[in-house]
């Protein structure tokens, strides 16, 4: 346990720009033209390059959190949720977005650059508040993570 504080502590450290959407990139469901992804011992971060797009994104999940709770059959989101259910905020919210912008994505698996669907979809909306979060939320009610491989 003390190996993994300190290890904690250390990519706190490191990582001061932690990318909101760290858990889908590394899932390999989502890509970003403004991540950095490094490794830290045998782990590895994700990292955003720009404070406004990090700002950007940070809203764009809060809100996606708040409007999930229907959704995810929860009567409140205070944070983060369990990894699978965070999974399935970001991964769904984010490739239903990109079906919206992008109807010819409709069965895509990866969220191709989510720094340019937030770019994209506050043009269209304005800022992330006007999103249309109901239209969204049939992506992450019907979202499911890969299934998981067998151990070795």
């Amino acid at each position: 346990m003390v190996e993994e504080d300190e290890f904690r502590a250390t990519y706190r450290s490191l990582n001061t720009q932690r990318c909101v959407f760290e858990k889908v990139l590394n899932a390999r469901r989502a890509t970003c033209s403004r991540m950095h992804r490094f490794h830290l011992a045998d782990r590895e971060g994700v990292r955003c390059r720009s404070a406004a797009a990090l700002a950007r994104c940070t809203d764009f999940l809060e809100h996606l959190r708040t409007n999930a709770r229907f959704a995810l059959g929860l009567a409140h989101v205070g944070g983060p949720l369990p990894h699978n259910r965070e999974i399935r905020v970001q991964a769904g919210g984010l490739l239903a977005l990109q079906a919206l912008l992008h109807p010819e994505a409709r069965d895509a698996e990866v969220a191709e650059d989510i720094h340019g669907l937030l770019e994209e979809a506050t043009g269209r909306y304005g800022d992330s508040a006007a999103f249309p979060y109901s239209a969204l939320m049939p992506g992450i009610a019907a979202f499911r993570p890969r299934a998981r491989r067998p151990r070795d």
